[in-house]
């Protein structure tokens, strides 16, 4: 059974301040963020719009890619997100997070 995980970058607004994480369960996760359930970064900062994320299959892999994005500098962050996400759009409100 393949297991999903997800590399995604939350904004506080159009190029506005962001977070990148990792999760198993991305609804729960984008859950957990806007209800400020989790105490740190995106809590303090209000980071809640999910504007990039990529389905990746294994783990070790997913964090890899975590690393690898948390090291770009934010002009390569934000033409990522510009190139799948021009309108900055929350992707969040594809899911139903009730």
């Amino acid at each position: 059974m393949a297991n999903n995980y997800y590399v995604y970058i939350l904004a506080s607004k159009r190029n506005g301040t962001l977070y990148i994480g990792v999760t198993n369960d991305l609804e729960r996760r984008l859950y957990e963020h806007r209800n400020n359930l989790i105490e740190g970064f995106t809590n303090k900062y209000n980071v809640h719009h999910l504007v990039y994320f990529e389905d990746v299959n294994d783990i070790q892999a997913a964090l890899q890619r975590e690393k690898q994005l948390k090291r770009w500098t934010r002009k390569w962050k934000l033409e990522l997100i510009e190139k799948v996400n021009p309108e900055w759009r929350d992707l969040a409100n594809d899911f139903n997070l009730e």
